[in-house]
């Protein structure tokens, strides 16, 4: 049963980090992808401030922020050389 909450957790934090940071989502599946490895990776930043998520908010909260950071590493690697 954890499975399927992450992956509703990751796809709703993936479609709400593209949102704020792209201004529209970026699919289904990628929106999974994203708000999973986001929630891995802020669960990791959270981490080293001393800070752990509790509950389906918190989680979700911890997803979009490690998502957003997510998108930024990656637009910031695939930004277009004039």
């Amino acid at each position: 049963m954890d499975f399927i909450w992450f992956i509703i957790i990751g796809g709703v934090s993936g479609f709400v980090a593209s949102k704020i940071f792209q201004g529209h989502g970026l699919g289904l599946f990628v929106n999974i992808i994203v708000g999973i490895i986001g929630g891995i990776l802020g669960g990791w930043i959270f981490g080293l401030f001393g800070l752990k998520s509790v509950g389906l908010i918190g989680g979700l909260i911890t997803s979009v922020i490690g998502a957003i950071i997510l998108l930024w590493i990656v637009s910031w690697f695939t930004k277009k050389k004039k």
